[in-house]
Parts: structure tokens; C-alpha cells; sequence
């Protein structure tokens, strides 16, 4: 595991805050050279800690507000079972995560459609279409109190 200095803890924390900024930017915030940043950035690549760069969207501007997180138990826990419910859900393009969870349920989905119609549509033609899910509980969002992807360093 890479070892992070505050510096690189400090550019992190910029790059989450806005990953457009340019390395000269970064560079005058962190009283770095530009090639030090460069090489900085680099290096949290390679080594994996920044993953990748991504744009967040406004659900509402693109008619995908109306989340629910629905809660799947399967009917056995086998691995077979299990890695047969997680290669499908990974395809399903209305499950933006998906965690493998302990307690009463097996698994939370975070689920991203345009409307209920939209959900049901998804629980009745996907989701309940995978083999051996015991039950399903649903939660709607009402409305979205924090949202963040920054991840305090």
C-alpha cells in the first residue's frame, strides 16, 4: 500500500474537489512545480489509488430521479447462487451499486430510473427474472439529504 504524504493527501482532496483542474492550477494551490504534480499525479494512478475521472450528472436534467435502494435476499447461499446473482446484476444498467451485505438481506441495490413505472417495469422484467431471489424490499428516496463522492483523507 502507498504510503500518502499530506501533500499527496492535499492534491487528492483538489482532484476530488475538481478533477478538470489543469497541473499548473494544482501546482500554484500546492506551491508545487507543475512537474511535480505531473509526477505526483502519475504516481497515485499507477498505483491505483485514483481510479479513474468521471462527470457527475444531474439526474433531473436527464429523466433518471427516482431512486430506490431494494433489498434482495436469495433462496440459498451457495456460491454458485451468489456469483450467479452478481454476473447478472452487474449487467443491469438501473443498478448503479450493488453491495453484498450482513443481516436480514443478502444484498442493497442502489437503483437509478425515471419513474415508478419505470421501476416496476425493472423489478418485473429484470430483476425478478434472475434465478433463485427468495424476496425483494423496496425504499424510495424522497429526497436527497447528502450526496458526496469525496472521500475525507
Amino acid at each position: 500500500m502507498l504510503k500518502l504524504d499530506q501533500t499527496d493527501k492535499e492534491l487528492l482532496t483538489l482532484l476530488q474537489n475538481d478533477s478538470k483542474q489543469t497541473n499548473k492550477e494544482l501546482s500554484n494551490k500546492l506551491n508545487l512545480s507543475v512537474t511535480a504534480v505531473y509526477e505526483r499525479v502519475k504516481k497515485l494512478e499507477k498505483e491505483g489509488v485514483v481510479k479513474r475521472y468521471v462527470a457527475l450528472l444531474n439526474r433531473k436534467q436527464i429523466e433518471k430521479n427516482f431512486m430506490a435502494h431494494c433489498h434482495v435476499r436469495l433462496t440459498q447461499h451457495s456460491k454458485e447462487f451468489v456469483v450467479k446473482f452478481e454476473r447478472e446484476i452487474i449487467k443491469l444498467e438501473e443498478v448503479l451499486e450493488c453491495y453484498h451485505v450482513s443481516g436480514d438481506y443478502d444484498y442493497i441495490l442502489k437503483v437509478l430510473v425515471k419513474d415508478m413505472e419505470a421501476y416496476r417495469d425493472f423489478m418485473v422484467t429484470k430483476l425478478t427474472a434472475i434465478p433463485n431471489i427468495g424476496n425483494t424490499h423496496s425504499i424510495f428516496v424522497i429526497d436527497e439529504v447528502k450526496h458526496t463522492t469525496s472521500i475525507n483523507i
